[in-house]
């Protein structure tokens, strides 16, 4: 992509037609302009500043007639910090802008409409996030460490003070865990922070790069009595992760409406979101319609985030993963629960065929899957044998969903009954979506 920097570029004026999928403003008049902190239906001033074959980068200038919907960023590191795009949008018109790319996306690539919109699944706004990998690093010029998310559009720590998304009480912690670092003899050897937060602990996993001495192991010490959370060092790969002292955190979230516990591991996956992962998880249970008497498949089943809630409405659940470890964790997680009716299987679900796994024999009622942002186009061929009755897909990238639901309906015989926006990730870009079909009549 050829890209020419511009210099004294003239001042422009227009108004702001769309958002792009990084949260920036586009203009259409003429060449399409890319303009980060404008809003749709916006009349500004800007300027140009990068030259593209298909677009341009401009810088926004004067907001001459702003959007209804346009609020002050909470947050005084908005437009720095990369973990947050859309703090200037008021929450429905974030909603509103998502679900606008979740349509665009199955009319566009999916030639697709569902017969029915979903309410938007949506919660906590602020001090949701209970995972996340903080990025660590000394900086010679400043003299001190920085801890934070990587700036916009940049490879660079932010310099925060503390993060408004980050649930409590980590959101507040950002500062102090950048002034313990730079307390270490080792600072310059932390390259990040890991975060895990259950309903009843929070765990800190650094990501130590040298082996730390007794006096950085006793600042450590003091910071976890002190702040109340549990540290935990990374000297190699994932499987050197252990507690600086004592016994093994028991991080553990609820499903209340299931009765259900579940526990992880600080580096395993679970939704960011423990208000809107409950709602989800309701959601899909509700319209996959499985009871007593059905067979499920769940594809990427993680540590049984879902399976374990459909066991517990009485179907007989099969949950396929990827990861070994969270295969484990799930089938502990059934134990703990008494649910007998769920098992758990490991398998490379991008490596197709599947037809000789033990997963992928009998029927199957229903299936649910929720693949990560690649999608799962190979195994689309093998849930159209399985032949289900209702398909439950859960997204977190709009276009492979498209692509796949596309595929589903048009090659598989399937329809797209109902398609809903689900608001994981508020203040960002990101966009998780659910959907349900239903084998046509006569397949």
């Amino acid at each position: 992509m050829s890209r020419r920097a511009l210099v004294d570029a003239p001042l422009e004026s227009g108004v702001v037609a769309d958002l792009n999928q990084d949260g920036e403003g586009v203009l259409r008049e003429g060449k399409t302009v890319f303009v980060p902190g404008a809003l749709p239906g916006e009349r500004i001033r800007f300027q140009r500043r990068r030259r593209h074959r298909q677009h341009d980068e401009a810088q926004l200038v004067e907001i001459e007639q702003p959007a209804d919907l346009r609020v002050p960023a909470r947050c005084p590191h908005f437009g720095v910090c990369g973990g947050c795009a859309l703090q200037h949008l008021d929450g429905s018109g974030q909603i509103a802008v998502k679900r606008a790319q979740v349509a665009s996306a199955l009319e566009r690539l999916a030639r697709v409409v569902p017969e029915r919109w979903l309410d938007d699944l949506v919660g906590p706004q602020w001090g949701y996030r209970r995972r996340a990998r903080l990025g660590v690093k000394f900086v010679a010029k400043r003299g001190a460490v920085l801890v934070g998310f990587r700036e916009r559009n940049k490879p660079y720590v932010a310099a925060l003070s503390r993060c408004d998304i980050l649930a409590p009480p980590v959101g507040e912690l950002v500062q102090p865990l950048a002034m313990l670092v730079d307390s270490l003899q080792a600072r310059e050897s932390i390259a990040q922070i890991e975060v895990a937060i259950g309903d009843s602990a929070t765990v800190l996993v650094l990501r130590n790069l040298c082996e730390l001495g007794a006096e950085d192991r006793a600042r450590l010490l003091e910071f976890e009595r002190t702040r109340g959370v549990r540290l935990y060092l990374q000297p190699g790969g994932m499987d050197t992760v252990q507690p600086l002292q004592g016994e093994p955190v028991r991080l553990h979230y609820a499903l209340p409406e299931f009765d259900l516990t579940l526990q992880f591991e600080p580096t395993d996956f679970v939704q960011v979101n423990a208000a809107v992962n409950r709602a989800l998880v309701a959601s899909a249970v509700s319209l996959l319609g499985a009871g007593a008497g059905d067979r499920v498949l769940d594809l990427f089943c993680g540590l049984g985030n879902f399976s374990l809630a459909l066991a517990r409405r009485g179907a007989a659940v099969v949950g396929v993963e990827g990861d070994a470890a969270l295969v484990a964790r799930a089938t502990l997680n059934a134990a703990a629960n008494g649910i007998t009716s769920a098992e758990f299987h490991t398998a490379n679900l991008a490596a197709a065929p599947f037809e000789q796994s033990p997963w992928a024999q009998g029927g199957y009622s229903h299936v649910l899957i929720d693949p990560p942002r690649l999608g799962a186009e190979a195994l689309l061929p093998t849930i159209a044998r399985l032949a289900p009755r209702r398909i439950v897909y859960v997204s977190c990238h709009p276009g492979t969903l498209a692509r796949d639901l596309g595929l589903l309906v048009h090659g598989h015989g399937y329809a797209l009954r109902a398609a809903g926006v689900v608001d994981m990730f508020p203040h960002t870009t990101h966009v998780e979506s659910i959907a349900l079909l239903e084998r046509s009549r006569g397949r």
